[in-house]
Parts: C-alpha cells; sequence; structure tokens
C-alpha cells in the first residue's frame, strides 16, 4: 500500500511539473484543434508536430523556409563559381611552374 502511495505521489509530482511549466495547456490547445478540425488530417501525428512547434506563426515559419531556399540557392552558386575559379587557375599554375624550373 505504502508503494502504491509513493508511486501517486511521484505522478501528482509530475503532472504539477507539467502544469507549472505549460505543457498541459499545450498539448491540451493542440488536442481541442485536432478536434475540431472539420476535415481531419490523414497523419494526426503530424498535425500535432505542426501545431505544437517552439510557437512560430505560420508567416514567420515560411518566411524562415523562404531564407533558407535562398540561402542554399546562393551557396550552390557560390560553389558553382569556386569551381570555375578554381579550373581557371589550374589552368595558369603548371605554366608558372614550367617557367620556374628553367
Amino acid at each position: 500500500m505504502a508503494h502504491y502511495r509513493a508511486s501517486e505521489s511521484k505522478r501528482e509530482q509530475f503532472r504539477r511539473y507539467l502544469e507549472k511549466a505549460g505543457v498541459l495547456d499545450s498539448l491540451t490547445s493542440v488536442l481541442v484543434a485536432l478536434y475540431e478540425e472539420t476535415e481531419k488530417p490523414n497523419n494526426a501525428l503530424e498535425f500535432i508536430k505542426q501545431n505544437l512547434g517552439p510557437g512560430m506563426d505560420s508567416a514567420e515559419s515560411e518566411s524562415l523556409r523562404t531564407e533558407l531556399r535562398e540561402l542554399q540557392q546562393k551557396h550552390n552558386l557560390l560553389l558553382k563559381e569556386n569551381k570555375e575559379l578554381r579550373n581557371r587557375l589550374l589552368q595558369y599554375e603548371p605554366a608558372v611552374e614550367d617557367g620556374g624550373a628553367e
């Protein structure tokens, strides 16, 4: 009987911890939003992940996605430019070595 009370006490402490941290409110609001969806999503877990995020609204999220795409494109362009410049440099390096050997 004492073991039952000890585990119940731990459960109650954990529940208070979750409540104090705002976890219960967040989970409840996401589950209510899922319940109120007229067309239930095919993947409920994905819905929960998207709506339980770090609190960014969709505009912020889309802005970050756009920035990421732009930076990835810029990165790819810079890699291409770097490769082209290296190839151009390699065209001149052997001539420098040949001239220095004479």
